[in-house]
Formats: structure tokens, C-alpha cells, sequence
């Protein structure tokens, strides 16, 4: 009797830096045919301080020079590096046993619309061909801009990962990234609807500006100090005025929309710190409850899957469950996708995706005049 084939699963990894800027995350992933993709192995490091102003600075800045964008390339690439090197040395996995990494790259800006009239554009320091020399994998990056090219927002990608994740479950399923900024998927039960997505707002881009400013640190913990606040109405009020929060989707948004300069235009200099850190809860909480409003939910009762820094912040999450009070709320670590991981995995599921040529975008989501197959390879 001939012993059935068995068909190995194969070992991705994936690299993301956020919005946040607080370091690399890598995630070792197996991937197998009709299988939903594993989590084997995680290795965060963290981002050295020097780095992450000049990142901050670009991010902000006017006018850059190339010296500058190169330091920074070249800094960015020898931590992921580094990062790769240190996760597989953890797991004894050698740079063979590895298909590719799938490297999104630190977003310096984000302008699906253009700037001043001008073409999109999204820009991602990365440098995929040095990745591929200093770890010895291929490297397959540059995920963004073709669904730009077919007239989509380039944003966000995880949603087709989270449908290759989760599946498409009975009742109404949500899955919220609370990273820098917030994003949401719908995966409806019924396959003959499309599954949609798109950015709700700032999550912890405005938070984490807000605390570091007033304090010697990077992130509120748990958020403690948003908790001794109180919600200021008028700040909120004039918060969500922002046009941002009423467009329909698909959309999504950056640093160069919300940040620290936008934040103190709408203060009036009376308001107190852990006041405005309430707020800022509050607006993330609010711009995801108007984000579920907008879904064509057939019932009010869903099951949310919360991931992304942001969900172990327990103030955040506990006025999330106010705005959303029919929400069921779920941890993605019940199938062994802890919260912080899922971006991180999902890149290593679009390299995976990009090496068996197959598409990584939704165009229900990006709004991409169809499916594309995503970023280039940079073969070792």
C-alpha cells in the first residue's frame, strides 16, 4: 500500500514596523494548501532611539535630503536584519528552510489622493535588496503600490489576510487593527458579498504623541493615564469635525493627516493633559462605532476581533465596549494569533501569496480596479 503524500507546510516571515514606530516585529509563519496559515515563532526588537526621531522626522518633515532618507533606509534595513537573524537563530531554523520574507517597510507618507493636486503617491523606506544580502532569504517587498497603479487606496492589505485567517463564519465577524491608526474588516457569512474594510481613524498615532509629550515614555500603559481624565465634549466635538470621519469608504489615512501639529490646533490652551488623553480614547472608540455604522450589518449582535497594540490598552478597549455595547468581543490568541501578530503575519502571507502568483489585494477594500498580484521579489 503506497503511503499518502504529505504536503509540508512552508516557512514565511514577516517584517512590520507601524506607524507606531516602536520597533520590528517578525513573525515565522507556516503556511500549507488549504490550511489557514500558522503562527510558529515571534521576535520583537526594539527600535533604537536615534532611529526612531530621524523616522518621526521624516515623517514630518518638508523637505528631506537624500543623505538623510539614506541613513535612515540603511538603519531601518539592519534592524530587520538583525530581527530576522535573532528569530531564526531562536528556532534553529536556518536561512534555507526559508521561503521569503515579506518586508512592508516603514510608511514615511501615505497620499492615495495626491498632495496639492499632484499624483498618489505611498512611500515605504525599505530596502529589499541589502534585506536579501544580510539575511541570505529572498525577499519579496514593495507590497502597496500596485494596488495604487489599478486606482486603489494601496490600504489597508490586511483584510485579505484576515479572510484567510478567520474565514467566513456565521454572524457578523469584525476584525479591528488598533495600530498606529485603526482599520476594520467585515467578513460576512455569505460568500456572495464582497468582504469590505478601511481605516477608521487614529488609534494610537495621536495617543502615543500626546503621552510622550508630556511624559518620559513612549505609550500610556494600559491606558492609566487616560483613565484619571475626563472626556472634554467640546474638544471631542471639534475632533471629529475632521472630513476624514465622514467620507465614504474605501479610504484610509497616515501621519500626514493626524499627528501631533492637528491635535494642538484644536486645543485652546485650557484643556487639562490627561483630559485631552481621555479624548483621544474617545475619538478612536467613536471613529470605529461610526466605522461599524457604516457596514451593511444584517443584524445588530457581532463578534469582534481586536489586534494591534492598541487592544491591550484597557482603557481604550473598555470604551470601545461602551460605543459598541451588541459587540461580542474576541481574542485572535484563541487560534494561536496573539493580538500583536497579526500584521507581522500577514506580510508573510502576502510574500507567500506574491511567490505562487497569486493576488494579495480586495479590491472591495482598496477600491482597485481588480485583483493584483503584489509587491516585487528579490530573489537570494
Amino acid at each position: 500500500m503506497k503511503t499518502p503524500h504529505l504536503t509540508l507546510p512552508s516557512y514565511y516571515i514577516g517584517l512590520m514596523s507601524g506607524t507606531s514606530l516602536d520597533g520590528i516585529d517578525a513573525a515565522l509563519v507556516a503556511i500549507a494548501p488549504d490550511s489557514p496559515p500558522r503562527l510558529i515563532a515571534t521576535h520583537v526588537l526594539a527600535m533604537p532611539h536615534a532611529l526612531h526621531n530621524l523616522l518621526l522626522t521624516l515623517c514630518h518633515a518638508e523637505r528631506v535630503s537624500f543623505a538623510e532618507l539614506a541613513e535612515a533606509e540603511s538603519a531601518f534595513c539592519k534592524l530587520q536584519a538583525d530581527a530576522v537573524k535573532a528569530l531564526l537563530t531562536q528556532e534553529g531554523v536556518t536561512a534555507e528552510q526559508v521561503h521569503a520574507i515579506g518586508s512592508h517597510g516603514q510608511t514615511i507618507e501615505h497620499a492615495p489622493s495626491g498632495h496639492h493636486g499632484g499624483p498618489a503617491y505611498t512611500l515605504q523606506l525599505d530596502n529589499p535588496s541589502l534585506l536579501a544580502e544580510l539575511t541570505g532569504c529572498t525577499v519579496v517587498a514593495d507590497f502597496r503600490r500596485r494596488d495604487l497603479a489599478a486606482g486603489g487606496q494601496a490600504a489597508p492589505l490586511a483584510p485579505a489576510f484576515h479572510q484567510a485567517l478567520f474565514g467566513r463564519q456565521n454572524g457578523e465577524q469584525l476584525v479591528l487593527n488598533l495600530g498606529g491608526f485603526a482599520n476594520l474588516t467585515w467578513l460576512p457569512s455569505d460568500t456572495n458579498i464582497s468582504v469590505m474594510g478601511f481605516d477608521t481613524g487614529p488609534a494610537n498615532v495621536l495617543l502615543d504623541a500626546w503621552f510622550a509629550k508630556h511624559h518620559n515614555g513612549r505609550f500610556d500603559l494600559d491606558g492609566a493615564w487616560a483613565a484619571g481624565g475626563q472626556v472634554d465634549q467640546a474638544l471631542l466635538s471639534r475632533l471629529l469635525n475632521e472630513p476624514f470621519f465622514h467620507q465614504p469608504p474605501p479610504r484610509s489615512t497616515g501621519r500626514e493627516r493626524f499627528h501631533l501639529a492637528w491635535l494642538e490646533k484644536q486645543l485652546t490652551g485650557h484643556e487639562m493633559p490627561n483630559d485631552v488623553q481621555a479624548t483621544l480614547a474617545e475619538l478612536t472608540a467613536i471613529s470605529v462605532a461610526q466605522g461599524v455604522q457604516q457596514l451593511p450589518l444584517s443584524h445588530n449582535d457581532i463578534t469582534l476581533m481586536a489586534c494591534g497594540g492598541g487592544a491591550n490598552n484597557t482603557y481604550l478597549m473598555a470604551r470601545l465596549a461602551a460605543q459598541l455595547p451588541n459587540a461580542i468581543f474576541k481574542s485572535p490568541a484563541d487560534i494561536g494569533w496573539p493580538e500583536d501578530w497579526i500584521e507581522a503575519g500577514a506580510f508573510a502571507w502576502l510574500a507567500h501569496q506574491r511567490l505562487h502568483n497569486q493576488p494579495g489585494n480586495l479590491p472591495s477594500v482598496t477600491g482597485a480596479s481588480g485583483q493584483r498580484v503584489l509587491g516585487g521579489i528579490y530573489a537570494h
